[in-house]
Formats: structure tokens, sequence, C-alpha cells
């Protein structure tokens, strides 16, 4: 099954807009039964402002972090990873030494993944897309607000300053 499909309900039965008619009729089987799930969109001004936000905050950066970030988008995913908002993979080496040439191997592949390396295990860490399709409403609000409390330590004001600067 493809992208979830826009419904209006009638106030008896959910009908699909005109214009998914056709994709519709190609997805689904009539006499069949479907489960229908609510998907709350998300605010496009809440996005835009979250993503001002971690620009704000990039651009005012302490001197001893500014090399560390090269860009807003390396800033925003790795407060994402910071801050849970993350998948990593294991991968057990043969040895401490093996273990760090396993890094420096696979750091270059993701400039934004965060690689570290404890005794003989490297672990890879990735941040979760913040996309419209990947993250729901509450999903994307709740990293939101983690993203924004730990960007705000860091530059030393609160989410609120922060919030109304990106504005």
């Amino acid at each position: 099954m493809n992208a979830p499909l826009p419904f209006r309900w009638t106030g008896e039965v959910m009908e699909p807009l005109r214009s998914f008619a056709k994709r519709c009729d190609a997805e689904f089987t009539v006499g069949e039964v479907y489960n229908l799930e609510a998907i709350e969109q998300r605010s496009a001004k809440s996005h835009a402002h979250f993503f001002a936000s971690v620009t704000e905050a990039w651009q005012n950066l302490p001197e001893n972090l500014v090399e560390q970030f090269e860009t807003s988008e390396h800033l925003r995913r790795w407060c994402l990873i910071r801050a849970g908002y993350a998948e990593h993979r294991n991968i057990v080496a043969a040895s401490k030494a093996e273990a760090q040439r396993i890094a420096v191997f696979v750091k270059p592949m993701d400039s934004y993944a965060v690689v570290t390396v404890r005794d003989s295990v490297v672990t890879v860490y990735t941040a979760e897309s913040q996309s419209m399709k990947a993250m729901g409403k509450q999903r994307f609000q709740d990293s939101k607000t983690a993203v924004l409390e730990l960007l705000a330590a860091m530059i030393g004001t609160d989410p609120v300053e922060l919030g109304r600067a990106a504005a």
C-alpha cells in the first residue's frame, strides 16, 4: 500500500476525496474490511519554527562548539541523537584496535552519524527523520521540545527565548 489516502467523514461514511478515487479502486477490494487510522497532520508553521530555532541556535553557538557542528543540520541531527530520537547499530570487533579501525572507516559513510567505540564495540547512531511522512504530530512535538531544550542549554538561554529569537 502507498502513502495514506485522505478521506472525508460525511456523517455516515468515510469517503475518499474525489481526486483519489482511481487510487482507491486500484488499492481496495469492494466488500473487504480495512482498518482506518486517523493520522493527525502537524503544523507546517511549527515545523518551520523548529528549523528556524535550530538555525538560530547554530548561529549562536559558543566558540568551543562551533567547529563541532559544520552546519545547522549537523547540529539538529546530533541533538536528536542526544535526546534519544535515533536508531543505533552495534558492530562487535575482535579487539579494541579493530573497533577503532572500523569506527574510522564507518564515520565518513554518514557525516551526520555519531560513531562511538567502547571496548571492542562500535556503535553508530543515526537521527530519526523528522519529515512530515516519517514523524507524526505528537512524536515531532516531543522531539522538538527535547531538541530545543538541549539547544537552549548549549547556548545559555531558555527554549522560550530561543523560539522568540527564531520568530
